[in-house]
């Protein structure tokens, strides 16, 4: 019995759809055997090559990195611990730290929280002492941290990182104990050494600036360079009778005239918070007031001599000279900081922007040194002398700004001191 139609085409559709999927698995095959193919052929290759490289370096030396033989590096401490601390006389204290023993161990007390050690557990930590000591150390002589290092036994960058902490703790803490404005009655007491030491009455301080080396930023370089050639920052300092400074401002540029340091100092704007007691002379009021060289312009409170002039009276050169003769306070003072501290005497590895954390600190110490009755040694100061030569002081230009309040206490000033002391004139140098 033949097969009906409708089976026929059932079995032809059936076989048909077999074909194909048949086909289908079969291109399916061939494309998997392809990529196997290809995949192989890049093994191969990556072999071939990776034996290539390995015949290429077998010719050329192979450098093996030397093992590790120590951990940390021996360092002796023998002549902090076995001399400075134990046989150290008080000179030798004063030669190496400006400071005897027992004004350095108040120092350590005054900085202890700010240089006492970190709680460490694998390297014993560098005591409070020998960090303060390493600090005075270099502000002292101007070392470089390297020689410091082997003198105390540690590595330079020690050295580097008890400096920047001390000063950073010092200007953001401790200095605001050491220079301060004075009060009323310290005002007066310094207004009354004055008076019977120079004889002009109402001066609380003497104001000049100083020319401080400093290694100056590549970009910017010419504002650091002052009238005589050489990168420095302007210390503005005021100082009293006893050669303490009461307000220091570093942060102007050698290029700076001495009267724009001024103005950008905390000394011009606080002028009016300044203690104050008026007093009648020659019928004019007259309050406390600082005396300036030339450079400064005349305010009430800032006096300074008259310009030189073959029209000027012999009273008012006499005024000048007694002026001139009070106005070197700031000058020792300025000597004595220079003397202890070398450090503002050179040219320091210290970054442009830290110097002035430096220099403040230097002051302060000045301070600390000066309440702690230490003396500066002569030899110090002649050899402060012949370094500064190194690096000369530029001469401040004149400043012409009168003030017509000034002018008339100046007036005052110059008619009291004619009354009642002989007239001087100026001595000139042949």
């Amino acid at each position: 019995m033949f097969p009906s139609s409708e089976e026929i085409a059932s079995t032809f559709v059936c076989a048909l759809l077999l074909v194909l999927t048949h086909r289908q698995l079969l291109q399916r095959l061939c494309v998997l055997a392809f990529i196997r193919g290809r995949v192989r052929e890049e093994e191969i290759a990556n072999i071939e090559k990776a034996t290539l490289n390995i015949s290429n370096m077998s010719t050329v030396p192979v450098t093996t990195r030397a093992p590790r033989t120590l951990w940390m590096k021996v360092r002796s401490q023998d002549w902090w611990e076995l001399v400075v601390m134990m046989e150290f006389t008080d000179t030798e204290w004063r030669e190496n730290f400006r400071m005897s023993r027992q004004s350095f161990a108040k120092l350590c007390g005054m900085m202890e929280r700010v240089m006492e050690p970190s709680v460490v557990t694998i390297r014993t930590p560098v005591p409070t002492e020998m960090r303060v000591a390493m600090v005075l150390y270099k502000l002292a002589s101007c070392a470089e941290c390297r020689l410091i290092a082997n003198q105390f036994g540690v590595h330079k960058s020690t050295v580097k990182k008890m400096v920047y902490l001390f000063c950073h703790g010092m200007v953001d803490s401790v200095i605001k104990t050491l220079i301060r404005v004075p009060t009323l009655e310290e005002a007066c007491g310094i207004a009354q050494r004055f008076e019977r030491a120079h004889s002009i009455p109402q001066i609380i301080g003497c104001v000049d600036g100083s020319h401080i080396p400093c290694l100056p930023p590549s970009d910017g370089y010419r504002d650091f360079i002052n009238r005589k050639g050489w990168p420095s920052y302007v210390l503005q300092g005021v100082c009293d009778d006893k050669y303490c400074f009461w307000s220091v401002s570093c942060k102007m540029p050698g290029s700076a005239h001495d009267a724009n340091a001024l103005r950008q100092s905390n000394l011009f704007n606080n002028a009016q918070s300044f203690p104050k007691r008026a007093v009648q002379i020659e019928g004019q009021d007259v309050d406390f007031f600082l005396l300036g060289d030339p450079a400064y312009p005349l305010l009430p409170w800032l006096m300074k001599g008259y310009l030189q002039s073959p029209r000027l009276t012999p009273q008012e050169e006499s005024f000048n000279v007694y002026l001139s003769s009070a106005r070197t306070t700031i000058e020792i003072a300025f000597g004595r900081l220079k003397s202890r501290f070398r450090v503002l005497l050179k040219r320091s590895d210290f970054h442009f922007t830290f110097t002035p954390y430096v220099v403040a600190t230097c002051c302060a110490l000045h301070n600390f040194c000066e309440m702690e009755k230490e003396h500066v040694n002569p030899r110090w100061a002649e050899e402060a002398t012949s370094v500064e030569r190194l690096f000369p002081q530029p001469v401040s230009q004149v400043n012409r700004a009168d003030n017509s309040a000034a002018s008339a206490i100046r007036r005052a000033l110059t008619d009291y001191l004619a009354a009642r002391v002989p007239l001087r004139k100026r001595l000139v140098r042949a």
